[in-house]
């Protein structure tokens, strides 16, 4: 039975001097795929770091915010419940670290230098289970400054998948990828959606919203703008207005076509 692990309700958030997102309301359950889009600028990432608990709401009456129920929690337990995917964080880590020491490093909650860690077996045996549901499993022992953006991408989806966390949450996860290496990460995706508990999935791009996300959130200038089951709110007329410029929309397979209307 679904239940809600991120609430929020009536809530302001500042980064730095700019209000980022404004009277939000929102709630994400287990057993569902999500998808948050938005053009850049939208508030997506202030969205995502109030979800893995980065940043806090502004304090207001009758304003709350709820991670698992709580609205005080630890980083530590939260890494463990909720996997985070960044295209940043292909940074943190030195080109000369083998590539199985970057999925296992998540169990010390550490970036980099991961030469100087040292495993248990019931560790190193996640880390090759997280692996080989990525199908990167041949690619272990490789140094991680040899894969291409794509292979490093899934090794760091791997990371996040070591804990076996309840919710997965991926933010741009195609960005910079070229066309075959996104093909591959997304059919890849689609995988971990339908065994996975729940994914949210980040984007600015339709075109990524895997056929098995059932939920769309439209955000645009701090504010949710529509919510609610795929069918219903990508459209048209919602995707022209959410982009601002004129847009058409078609499906194929489950999949949203966008295309500038003529």
């Amino acid at each position: 039975m679904s239940s809600p692990f991120f609430e929020i309700t009536n809530a302001n958030v500042w980064r730095g001097d700019v209000l980022a997102l404004r009277d939000l309301n929102l709630s994400l359950s287990t057993d569902e795929n999500v998808a948050i889009l938005g053009a850049n600028g939208a508030g997506k990432s202030s969205l995502l770091k109030l979800m893995t608990g980065e940043v806090r709401s502004e304090a207001k009456q009758g304003s709350y915010c709820r991670l698992f129920g709580e609205k005080q929690w630890c980083l530590e337990e939260l890494r463990h419940r909720l996997g985070l995917v960044m295209p940043e964080e292909v940074s943190r880590f030195l080109k000369e670290e083998v590539a199985v020491d970057v999925v296992r490093s998540a169990f010390r909650g550490a970036y980099g230098r991961t030469g100087d860690m040292r495993f248990k077996a019931e560790e190193k045996a996640l880390a090759n289970q997280a692996m080989k549901s990525l199908g990167i499993s041949n690619l272990a022992e490789r140094l991680f400054g040899q894969l291409s953006s794509g292979e490093k991408r899934r090794f760091l989806i791997a990371r996040a998948l070591v804990h076996q966390p309840e919710i997965l949450v991926l933010d741009e996860p195609s960005t910079a990828l070229d066309f075959a290496a996104r093909l591959a990460m997304l059919e890849r995706l689609q995988v971990i959606a339908k065994s996975t508990g729940t994914l949210v999935l980040v984007t600015h791009d339709p075109g990524e919203i895997l056929p098995e996300i059932d939920r769309i959130i439209l955000l645009k200038e701090g504010r949710i703008i529509a919510d609610g089951s795929k069918r219903d709110v990508l459209n048209s007329k919602t995707l022209s207005e959410l982009y601002n410029m004129k847009l058409k929309l078609t499906w194929s397979k489950g999949w949203a076509m966008v295309r500038p209307e003529r």
